[in-house]
């Protein structure tokens, strides 16, 4: 069986022949999520979107393999009792169609499987190593010819410069423009990175933090947004707000996957006090290149994302030592202050509220898609006006990076 990809598309067909067969008859593969299981076949939720059904014969080989691993060498074989709703399948076969030609029956030659607990282990797993030995900041210079790339990684307090390093075995991959979520990611070379992006790294750092080799990268351009709230739509789950930044009104979309947060107003005053102390200090705000220069992701040097875009509950390179451990003088976890707070809803919010927003950067600059919110910084506009919300915020996606990756690749 050749190489297949259980992260490729919900559904292809392939010219392939079955080692059993000598005809020219098609193969296809449907790539998925069981949604449920019958006696003799399986529905799949396609990543393409629709449904397909597997019929299962007694000659269908069903495989086990874990996430990471690039063949089938380690798989290892199952029953279809062994089958759950919810586990990841690249379903492989002769496909047709039923009587009114839309959903696709595959009879399947082959079922490779990620059970659903070895996807979120591994993802787990994942999570916590980006933590360990990941950093994260704003692009300000791209040498595409020597691979280093130079980020600057702040947060509440001094920003510092990062050389990432990237070899030929370093994974890169790059968000697309309207989507919030990781496994929507594209690998793209070096050269579609510039300043003014936000980039994540993992990999091995030199002691004093200030360089890594990269085995995994991933960037993107998102939008930063700072006003306050004209009006909101609950019924289409949207905002209009009054960007400062960009001197213009934008709508804001929020989808299942943002993260909104409202600050506590003692909370926000301490935070407010700190940037102000900062800038204060001279490591603080700075206008950006363009201006102000945040509408579209380009601050300026002083504009990153908390390293290893921190997800909720983890400990961003903010709050770690000048070596990138943990504990050191750094600054307060503003993620990990974040983490604690409540969820909220755009019934949370209403209009005159000051809010920040790390959003896409879409293909409609007047309507984009929250990645992450925080209401009640009023004091925070006040005293760091020109500190962009990615500055604060992590704008990456709440599904993290490396949860399935190319261990979809059988």
């Amino acid at each position: 069986m050749r190489a297949l990809m259980l992260a490729g598309p919900g559904y292809v067909r392939a010219q392939d022949k079955p080692a059993s067969s000598s005809g020219s008859a098609q193969i296809a593969k449907a790539v998925g999520t069981i949604k449920s299981i019958q006696a003799d076949s399986i529905t799949v939720a396609a990543e393409s979107g629709g449904e397909v059904t597997a019929k299962l014969m007694s000659s269908t080989k069903i495989l086990r393999v874990p996430p990471g691993e690039k063949d089938l060498k380690n798989a290892i074989a199952l029953q279809a009792q062994d089958l759950q709703p919810g586990d990841r399948v690249l379903v492989r076969g002769q496909a047709s169609t039923n009587g009114d030609g839309h959903r696709i029956i595959i009879t399947a030659l082959a079922v490779i499987v990620m059970k659903q607990s070895d996807v979120a282990a591994k993802q787990q797993h994942d999570r916590d190593d980006w933590q360990k030995r990941g950093v994260g900041g704003l692009v300000t210079k791209v040498d595409a010819a020597t691979g280093a790339i130079t980020i600057s990684s702040g947060g509440m307090g001094a920003n510092r410069s990062i050389a990432v390093h990237i070899a030929k075995d370093t994974i890169l991959r790059r968000y697309a423009p309207d989507s919030v979520k990781f496994d929507d990611a594209k690998p793209a070379p070096v050269d579609q990175i510039k300043a003014g992006d936000q980039l994540r790294a993992r990999g091995t750092r030199n002691p004093d933090g200030s360089e890594v080799s990269a085995e995994e990268v991933v960037s993107g351009t998102f939008r930063n947004i700072a006003g306050t709230i004209k009006s909101i739509d609950a019924t289409n789950n949207t905002m209009t707000v009054q960007d400062t930044i960009a001197k213009s009104v934008v709508v804001v979309k929020a989808s299942p996957d943002s993260q909104m947060k409202k600050l506590p107003a003692e909370m926000a005053q301490r935070i407010a006090m700190r940037l102000k102390g900062t800038a204060g200090g001279g490591s603080g705000d700075q206008p950006g290149v363009n201006g102000q220069g945040q509408g579209q992701g380009t601050t300026g040097q002083r504009a990153a994302p908390t390293a290893g875009g921190a997800r909720p509950g983890t400990e961003s390179q903010a709050g770690r030592g000048p070596g990138g451990g943990p504990g050191g003088n750094g600054p307060p976890d503003l993620q990990r202050m974040l983490s604690r707070l409540p969820n909220s809803t755009l019934a949370d919010l209403q209009k005159g509220d000051a809010v920040m927003i790390v959003s896409t950067e879409g293909g409609n600059s007047d309507v984009v898609t929250a990645i992450t919110l925080l209401a009640g910084v009023d004091a925070i506009l006040t005293a760091a006006p020109s500190r962009s919300a990615s500055t604060l915020l992590s704008p990456w996606s709440l599904g993290a990076p490396g949860g399935e990756g190319e261990a979809a690749q059988q």
